[in-house]
């Protein structure tokens, strides 16, 4: 959902509000993401909104009263949608594709973003890892989505904007698809996606043109 879906970017105008750099937004959600991966790789990890909050005050420092970090992870239920991304939702819908919101973010922040960015119609449901207390990429979170949407791996693509997160989704059995409109490119480290496209549209096209 965050930066394959909807702009993290726009996150940067919270930070300024409580005055702080923009720019500080990247490194934000940088850590937040680490931390959780990390904590998973250490066992169950916390809620993202937990994480985030620790990752924010990490970042920031304690001066940040808890009105203005609130405020500040407030911004994350208010983010733009990327231009590609209806299109792409279109595309899948027209073929008769159901989809699905995958993150391991809070899914009542996720669902709300989703709304306010009018995406939301376009999704059979928005599914979060916080179910199985983990974030991507750790192998169960994969595995626990195609359960839930009643579909094998191999029959189950994860379209994502983050090379780690279609390499995880890759090495859990899945199709992977990988719109490098965020990275640039497909790192050397990660394992090769079934398709590549730097736009999030023109990657449905490819997955839908894959042999069936």
């Amino acid at each position: 959902v965050f930066e394959t879906m909807v702009r993290v970017d726009a996150l940067g105008s919270r930070f300024v509000d409580v005055g702080r750099p923009a720019e500080e937004h990247r490194l934000f959600f940088a850590r937040t993401l680490r931390d959780g991966m990390a904590l998973t790789l250490s066992g169950a990890a916390p809620p993202f909104g937990d994480v985030a909050r620790a990752a924010l005050r990490t970042v920031v420092g304690p001066e940040l009263s808890p009105e203005a970090v609130e405020h500040v992870l407030g911004g994350l239920r208010e983010l733009p949608p990327h231009p590609d991304v209806e299109p792409a939702l279109l595309q899948l819908t027209r073929a008769r594709v159901p989809v699905y919101a995958f993150t391991h973010g809070d899914p009542a922040v996720a669902a709300a973003a989703l709304d306010r960015a009018g995406l939301r119609t376009y999704l059979r449901e928005v599914l979060s890892t916080q179910a199985v207390r983990a974030f991507k990429p750790a192998p169960r979170t994969y595995r626990w989505g195609c359960e839930r949407v009643d579909s094998p791996p191999e029959r189950t693509a994860l379209l994502a904007a983050h090379s780690w997160d279609v390499h995880g989704a890759v090495r859990a059995g899945l199709v992977g698809a990988l719109a490098t409109r965020l990275e640039g490119w497909v790192p050397d480290v990660v394992d090769p996606p079934h398709v590549v496209a730097e736009r999030l549209d023109d990657a449905v096209i490819r997955l839908l043109n894959l042999p069936a």
